[in-house]
């Protein structure tokens, strides 16, 4: 950037945050919680379960992880139409 357009450049400032407090974390955790009661409900287990090994985790994560690129596709698709 030149030193034109810097001055041309209005500085944003973000909204004063309440003290401690982060909307986007908070949303985030909301959504975490809201997640762990579904799976609760269907599975009828919590990720506190033990009857799981290292490389059963490693698979859950690996197909969750393969069904997200398979969204990110189908996002990448649409947005090309």
């Amino acid at each position: 950037m030149d030193p034109t357009e810097a001055k041309n450049t209005v500085e944003q400032k973000d909204p004063p945050c309440e003290a401690g407090r982060d909307s986007i974390v908070e949303s985030v955790v909301a959504k975490f919680l809201q997640r762990s009661a579904v799976g609760i409900k269907k599975y009828g287990v919590t990720l506190d379960r033990t009857d799981l090994g290292f490389k059963d985790w490693i698979q859950h994560a690996q197909e969750e992880l393969m069904d997200a690129i398979l969204y990110l596709e189908k996002l990448k698709q649409q947005a090309g139409k």
